[in-house]
């Protein structure tokens, strides 16, 4: 437009300065010529500077956004260091001691898999169809770029994909995308250039796979193709069928929009086109790929959560303890390791097996005893009146917690709790649908009889069976943990302690109820109210004989049975009253069956084990514990031997006599039964040469319990657990050995300080003649002590006498 201006103000200064153009048609032709070439001339010149200029600056600008993504500066850029160390976020697992998986602990559920055990069907399927150009690039397919720019770049359009390579989709694995408000898309894709380019120069193409295949997501926190393939399959990364690989694969365009268990024709036809593009790329023929689309897509869907799988209690307590132990434990970098994230390897001491024998034992017997309850208080509650329990039960819930934290009032809680609500209901028979109120389903759980059982192996101290109660999906609260009276399971304690204090097992006491003035005339009975007859150390434990136990502990002292009970492993305090004797303290089964172990492990005392070794993600170990670490001497071994002895009393001539019966148990046998108070709580702790196994059973409240002696005692709730949980061991092939398994022998010295009957009915009787003679001799001796120091006194008064003669 220059020129133009130039020629009109000319012509103007012209006509001003009479100049006197000639304004006609033709003149007025040849100037807008004239202007015209100039013009054109002028306007390329112009337009070639501005295009130039725009193409250095677009080029300087291009290049100073590579650097600023390169270099960091528009969000961090990993190192060639870090991704030669890169780890996704894996989940660590807990293994049995026989190899079993017991669970997991993970923020993104995922076990990484090496390449060798990908089944090759989900290589070729991958390549197929995400990234058929994969082996012929370095990271970034230059065809595609094109697409990327239009679509991706100037369009904005973050869902049309483009061309992403595999290793492109890696970096955002690996690197998720941020959102940087202006130009997002153009710095994520750059970015992920960058990285793609950098993991080609480090790995290979088969590391690539597996990495790519180990991080991709599959809907939910579900990550990884070992995971997918147990989840969906049911089956490992490298056993999965063609059509089964072509399904997960398929998943991976929309994990939700394809999931198989959501819509299953959906599914089924991005199966098809995955194995099409198979085929397109010849790694299927034409013909296999139309016989594999072909069949119906069968799942085996597998689900678990942390509720589910053997010993979740056990799962749940280790996971409480690893936590706090991770925090303390420094990596490489100088970082705490994450039991959620750091893919550690925790292997237990826990026996798969016997847990599962565990288990199975719990399910039979408390289903069999619940039943047998619900009949017992038929149309009447436990707890009669007390609303107490169901008001405790719904504060500790987690809706009256819920409510509590939207700031609701405690009447408007209790109307909610009021309020009936659909609701899965938990029973013996299966869960049922309902519509109840929330306030009558605490009722309903409340009346649940529950149980913990403990398995140790009482010479290296490691744990074989843990289970914490009936069902962890409903009832969380540990009872290997939880801490209930004892009952008569304590007496051999107070036992150990009068045979180390030199009381002999021959010893007799009677059997006769006494007052102790000294303890507020506390005066103990026997459970059954017979008195009378004598008892030895073996006969008065094999029967439970509270007189005996009351008579012992004061002679052997309080004191020092506490400090007896602390030396076998007992931690919790315990009152210093001769109450202890029957068992009044509170204490876990975990403490009673190490102080149990102690007596099957000759006196040597060894905690309790159930972690054996930690190791990192590369296999370094990070914490290990071997067989019988830690084991002192608390007891002597023939304390022990004798122990063993007088507790097998209890199975050959007391209250666990029926595990002979009626599970046909032939192994040695040593335990004690134990029932507390109302039959509040019932226990059996049993010793067999290889194991020492504690039960407990009874309510979450200790309202909840049998009103009779006869139902709730522990040789009727503890005990058939305990034996068909041994009598399961004993049968499987698994196990051999155990059928038959004795202690070791007495030493001949300790089986003749053995040899008495456990009661007689009164003091043996004297020989009349012995008795005459007795008495005889008693009155010569007397006589003769008489006639000897009259015979002094005699000759000391004649003695004097001659003296004083002498003196006259």
């Amino acid at each position: 437009m220059a020129p133009f201006v130039r020629l009109v103000y000319g012509e103007l200064s012209a006509f001003w300065k009479s100049q006197k153009p000639k304004f006609t048609r033709t003149y007025w032709q040849q100037k807008w010529a004239e202007w015209q070439e100039s013009s054109r001339r002028s306007d390329y010149r112009f337009l070639y500077r501005i295009f130039l200029k725009l193409s250095l600056f677009g080029i300087l600008f291009l290049v100073l956004f590579y650097f600023a993504v390169y270099a960091g500066f528009l969000g961090g850029m990993p190192s060639s260091k870090e991704l030669r160390s890169v780890h996704n976020n894996t989940a660590s697992e807990v293994y049995s001691a026989d190899g079993v998986l017991l669970g997991r602990y993970y923020i993104q559920d995922r076990t990484n898999v090496k390449y060798a055990n990908i089944s090759p069907a989900a290589i070729d399927a991958l390549i197929a169809t995400e990234d058929a150009r994969f082996y012929d690039h370095s990271g970034v397919d230059v065809r595609s770029l094109g697409r990327v720019f239009i679509k991706t770049l100037l369009l904005q359009n973050g869902s049309s994909g483009g061309g992403s390579t595999l290793s492109q989709q890696l970096a955002k694995n690996l690197y998720p995308r941020k959102n940087y408000m202006f130009w997002d898309m153009p710095i994520n894709k750059l970015r992920e250039m960058i990285i793609a380019r950098k993991l080609e120069g480090i790995y290979s193409k088969e590391e690539l796979l597996e990495l790519y295949l180990n991080t991709v997501p599959m809907g939910g926190n579900l990550y990884g193709i070992e995971r997918a393939s147990r989840r969906f399959f049911n089956t490992s990364a490298d056993s999965l069928k063609t059509e089964e690989a072509a399904v997960l694969i398929g998943m991976l365009k929309a994990t939700t929009t394809y999931n198989p268990r959501l819509d299953l024709k959906r599914s089924t036809r991005r199966r098809n086109v995955v194995l099409a593009q198979m085929a397109k790329y010849e790694y299927l023929s034409s013909a296999q790929a139309d016989s594999l689309k072909q069949l119906p897509l069968k799942l085996k869907y597998n689900y678990t959560t942390h509720n589910d799988g053997i010993a979740p209690y056990f799962r749940e307590h280790l996971r409480q303890e690893l936590v706090d132990w991770a925090t303390s434990k420094k990596k490489k970098n100088g970082e705490p390791y994450n039991l959620y994230k750091d893919g550690l390897k925790i292997y237990t001491t826990i026996d798969a097996g016997m847990q599962r024998h565990a288990e199975a034992s719990v399910r039979k017997h408390m289903a069999q005893l619940q039943k047998q309850f619900d009949a017992h208080w038929r149309g009447r509650s436990p707890w009669g009146r007390n609303s107490d329990i169901i008001q405790v039960a719904m504060q500790r819930s987690d809706r009256y917690k819920h409510l509590k934290d939207a700031g609701k009032s405690e009447a408007e809680i209790l109307e909610a709790f009021k309020q009936p609500v659909p609701m899965q209901v938990y029973g013996w028979s299966g869960n049922s649908k309902k519509e109840m109120s929330p306030m009558d389903s605490l009722a309903y759980y409340s009346r649940f009889l529950n149980t913990g059982l403990f398995s140790v192996e009482p010479q290296t101290g490691f744990v074989r069976a843990w289970v914490g109660g009936i069902n962890h999906h409903v009832f969380k609260y540990d009872h290997v943990k939880a801490k209930r009276q004892v009952g008569s399971t304590f007496k051999p304690i107070v036992y150990a302690t009068a045979l180390e204090q030199g009381f002999k097992p021959c010893d007799y006491f009677p059997n006769e109820r006494m007052t102790y003035p000294e303890y507020d005339n506390w005066s103990p009975r026997n459970a059954t109210e017979q008195y009378g007859g004598e008892y030895s150390m073996r006969g008065a434990l094999a029967h439970s004989v509270n007189t005996v136990s009351a008579q012992m502990i004061m002679k052997a002292g309080v004191t020092k049975t506490v400090a007896m009970a602390h030396r076998l492993g007992i931690e919790s305090k315990l009152p210093e009253v001769p109450s202890l004797a029957l068992g009044t303290a509170n204490l876990s089964l975990q403490e009673m069956v190490t102080a149990y172990a102690t007596f099957a492990n000759r006196g040597l005392q060894v905690k309790p084990v159930y972690i054996a070794k930690i190791e990192d993600r590369e296999g370094r170990v990070l914490r290990e514990h071997r067989a019988g670490e830690g084991a002192k001497k608390v007891i002597s071994e023939e304390t022990a031997a004798i122990m063993l002895h007088l507790m097998q009393g209890v199975v050959e001539e007391g209250s666990a006599a029926k595990l002979r019966t009626a599970y046909g148990l032939k192994m040695d046998i040593a335990g004690k039964t134990g029932t507390t108070q109302e039959q509040t709580d019932g226990w059996f702790i049993g010793i067999t040469p290889q194991l020492v196994t504690g039960v407990w059973v009874g309510g979450e409240s200790p309202e909840v319990r049998f009103r009779t002696l006869e139902l709730g005692q522990g040789s009727r709730t503890a005990l058939p657990i305990w034996g068909e949980y041994i009598r399961r061991i004993a049968l499987d092939p698994a196990y051999k050995g155990y059928y038959n398994s004795q202690f070791a022998p007495l030493p001949l010295r300790v089986q003749e300080a053995l040899n008495c009957a456990s009661f007689r009915a009164e003091p043996p009787r004297e020989n009349f003649l012995e008795r005459v003679f007795d008495k005889i001799g008693e009155k010569a001796a007397q006589s003769y002590e008489q006639w000897k120091e009259s015979w002094k006194e005699r000759r000391k008064q004649r003695q004097e006498e001659r003296k004083r003669r002498k003196r006259d």
